[in-house]
């Protein structure tokens, strides 16, 4: 649920996010778009608390330029910069004021988001320096690592100053992979634009997608029917079975056990294949479309049978990990991610939780048919590896007892309704993905196709974190420390 859009001067800005942070407001993202040619808009979502409505704030900026609010909410820092890289406008007083997702020394004919782009312009590399930070000292030594890194590793480029095994600063350079989703949006239907959704990022299919219809269904004020809603959350919660499987898979492999990091990516795969089974996709593609889901599921009841092994299997594996040595040292006070720090820096998810921060949008903002269901939110203090990966182990054994209960009650019943675009409206969706909160924005245009399409990622802001944890730490924990965060970068670059 949103609430109505507040028009806010731009000069007035700081002192309005100032008040909602003593209020316990959070903010959740930042955006911009054209809604005519020349015009420029930010948006700004702002979070309430639990069950209340997000709000909507609009500003217009002065001559191209807006008061950067970083300095008191650092998690909207990459925002502003991304904001600046794509669609030129300038934050003034921005702690951190280089670029983003234009990498330094790529060049431009102009913002790649302004309409006046030309659509068939390149963009050049003259050179590609980062901005790193001054690291003084005789014994300091730098090293970059990336953008290609082993096996299948997604490209970054992460480059580390440390002395000895100490490392003092961790300079992250992301965007290698951006390919332009948001833009590529422009000009799309509805139905059209759920097929690009799943794809933003393929572990996070169903989150994409289902936060993409519900933002669509929210400008078109349809209701989605009872069991297409209750099909919507069972695909859900597959999607975060095997996501989470594969996370403690890997977790086990970078801590050294080879036989559990096996036995991890094992599990995760009878879990797709179960995917695969109830809907012909590993990955779970190709069934939500708004208005409710494309075809109907028969479970029957071999699911129910083939989960119940599952649950067994796991549970097993999970009291072997929890109870070798070698993987619990590994973990234990590594990363620590501070509560404080994953509030001012936006952390979400299985991070955010694990470091106090009690924040679960399937519980404080019900979406689909998790209204229907009493379920817990798993949450730890500690902030470490061990603390997320108790997270999520708790979010497992959640998981297989929400599908349990759905099955139960998946009714017969409509699959889904009409949902037809409205010509200049607009729509928020979001969704509790397997790595956190998940917003998308929707802007259609006069002819009723999308205009504008805003991905909040829960990668883009845990990559964001994820530096903290590192700075001060040893480099033979780096490893454990990054898989512990269970980050992607396709969702982070988009």
């Amino acid at each position: 649920m949103t609430g109505p859009l507040s028009l806010i001067d731009a000069a007035d800005l700081p002192g309005r996010l100032r008040q909602a942070l003593r209020d316990g407001g959070r903010p959740r993202m930042a955006y911009a778009w054209t809604p005519a040619p020349g015009v420029i808009e930010l948006r700004y979502v702002i979070g309430r608390g639990s069950g209340q409505p997000f709000e909507i704030w609009s500003v217009r900026p002065i001559q191209n330029e807006a008061p950067s609010v970083a300095g008191d909410c650092p998690l909207l820092g990459w925002y502003e910069r991304e904001i600046t890289d794509l669609f030129g406008v300038v934050f003034s007083g921005h702690p951190e004021p280089n670029r983003l997702v234009l990498h330094p020394g790529v060049e431009a004919p102009g913002p790649p988001f302004a309409p006046s782009f030309p659509p068939d312009a390149r963009l050049r590399v003259r050179q590609n320096v980062s901005a790193m930070p001054e690291v003084e000292g005789n014994d300091v030594q730098r090293l970059p690592w990336g953008p290609v890194r082993a096996d299948v590793v997604e490209s970054a480029e992460f480059v580390f100053f440390y002395i000895g095994e100490h490392i003092l600063h961790l300079h992250a350079q992301l965007f290698f992979k951006h390919r332009g989703i948001e833009k590529r949006f422009r000009g799309m239907t509805g139905q059209a634009g759920v097929v690009l959704a799943e794809r933003v990022s393929g572990v996070g299919s169903v989150a994409h997608a289902l936060a993409f219809c519900q933002a669509l269904e929210a400008a078109a004020g349809c209701e989605v029917p009872l069991r297409a809603r209750r099909i919507r959350t069972l695909l859900a919660e597959m999607e975060r079975l095997y996501n989470h499987l594969h996370y403690l898979g890997n977790l086990a492999e970078m801590t050294t056990l080879k036989v559990g990091g096996a036995e991890g990516k094992l599990l995760e795969e009878r879990a797709k294949q179960l995917n695969a089974r109830l809907t012909g996709s590993r990955f779970l593609r190709g069934l939500l479309t708004p208005g409710g889901v494309r075809r109907d599921l028969d479970p029957g009841d071999w699911l129910g049978a083939e989960l119940a092994r599952l649950r067994e299997e796991t549970n097993a594996y999970v009291e072997l990990l929890e109870g070798t040595g070698s993987y619990l040292d590994r973990l234990i006070t590594t990363g620590v991610l501070e509560r404080q720090v994953a509030l001012d820096q936006g952390a979400t998810g299985p991070i955010a939780r694990a470091s106090g921060v009690d924040h679960d949008v399937r519980r404080d903002h019900p979406y689909a048919g998790y209204d229907l269901e009493a379920f817990t939110v798993a949450a730890r203090t500690a902030g470490d590896a061990h603390a997320r990966a108790q997270v999520r182990i708790e979010e497992i054994e959640t998981s297989f007892t929400l599908i349990d209960r759905l099955l139960e009650r998946l009714a017969p019943g409509d699959l889904r309704s009409p949902c037809n675009s409205v010509a200049g409206s607009e729509g928020l969706g979001w969704a509790e993905s397997p790595r956190g909160a998940l917003f998308y924005a929707v802007h259609l245009d006069g002819a009723g196709r999308l205009a504008r399409v805003k991905i909040k990622s829960p990668s883009f802001s845990n990559w964001r974190v994820f530096p903290f944890t590192v700075h001060d730490s040893n480099m033979m924990d780096y490893a454990i420390n990054e898989a512990s965060f269970g980050l992607t970068i396709a969702g982070c670059d988009r």
